[in-house]
């Protein structure tokens, strides 16, 4: 990444990382020589299955049920690339009808779905019962050549680290110089992305995202930068959230006023009061503007991402008051 007036202009040299790729795994699509081992995935084990051992390598999570025509057809070859990778990925299955709340945490609207984690967070997927060729390129492109790319994982998962200390320019340079040895790696684009905007360099951001592969816009990870983009122009535009206040003094069933207020407090990282008052509008009366403060707050979770502390709070309040 060049100076060119960023904040991080310049300081990817003081990290460098180098990837030398082996043999491919084996692409012919044989069947292995014992049968892959898949693990169906529950609500409550998911944390675990799938988000903490994405920190150890690539999970694959196949959102499926049991009446899915199409889910039947793509099972057999997922699971065949899966373990023709050789230990690159992980596959793991999960039964939308037994535990619905991930996919639609997720905005998975039809199945097949398969959904990548990495480092913790979703980062690419598909739909549909793809070929198995398709499958094959999905699985190499997420975890390289040769079987997972371990210098550049290692890479990713120092850069979270110094980001979790506080140290965002030795994430944002990580970041960088792994860009220079995989230019349309997710992780990497997305988490640079991240750290532009958290910086206050939202154009700087957004020429990072403007780098994302075309057919690569909808990946999570990316959709999430995206979202706290988008949403803070949003807010940017409302103005102060005294005057919100205000209104809401004088007459607490403003929904305007108290959707308006949301949006700034989010914007200004106030994150639990801007979903009680999101899910106060929902308790107060679900049909206004056609229920769009349940469709701000789902903006707001995946702006925050699945795992982050507003998020699961504002989820499980969400819940009550849909289900009380």
């Amino acid at each position: 990444m060049s100076d060119n007036g960023n904040p991080f202009g310049g300081i990817g040299g003081q990290y460098s990382t180098s990837v030398s790729y082996g043999a491919t795994a084996p692409a012919n699509g044989a069947a292995p020589s014992a049968p892959l081992e898949v693990k169906d995935v529950t609500t409550a084990g998911f944390a675990v299955d799938v988000i903490q051992e994405s920190r150890k390598l690539p999970v694959l999570v196949d959102f499926w049920a049991p009446w899915c025509g199409p889910c039947k057809q793509l099972q057999p070859a997922l699971e065949r690339v899966v373990a023709a990778a050789k230990g690159a990925v992980k596959l793991v299955k999960m039964n939308i009808d037994e535990h619905p709340a991930i996919a639609g945490q997720l905005g998975i609207q039809s199945i097949p779905a398969v959904i990548a984690f990495h480092n913790g967070q979703p980062v690419d997927g598909f739909m549909g019962a793809v070929p198995e060729s398709q499958i094959r390129d999905f699985i190499e492109k997420l975890v390289g050549k040769g079987g997972g790319a371990p210098q550049i994982a290692e890479a990713l998962a120092a850069a979270g680290e110094a980001r979790e200390a506080g140290d965002l320019q030795t994430a944002a340079g990580i970041f960088d110089a792994i860009l220079q040895e995989q230019p349309e790696s997710l992780d990497a684009l997305a988490g640079l992305a991240d750290i532009l905007f958290e910086v206050g360099d939202a154009a700087a951001a957004e020429e990072t995202l403007a780098r994302v592969p075309a057919d690569k816009l909808d990946a999570p990870a990316v959709a999430a930068v995206r979202a706290r983009i988008d949403l803070a122009k949003e807010a940017a535009s409302l103005g102060d959230a005294a005057a919100f206040e205000r209104k809401l003094a004088e007459n607490p069933r403003d929904h305007q006023a108290r959707f308006d207020l949301a949006m700034v407090l989010n914007a200004q990282g106030k994150r639990d009061e801007a979903a009680d008052n999101l899910l106060a509008i929902v308790k107060a009366d679900r049909t206004w503007n056609d229920d769009g403060a349940r469709a701000q707050l789902l903006k707001f979770f995946e702006a925050w991402g699945m795992t982050d502390d507003a998020t699961l709070a504002a989820r499980r309040k969400l819940s009550s008051v849909l289900f009380s």
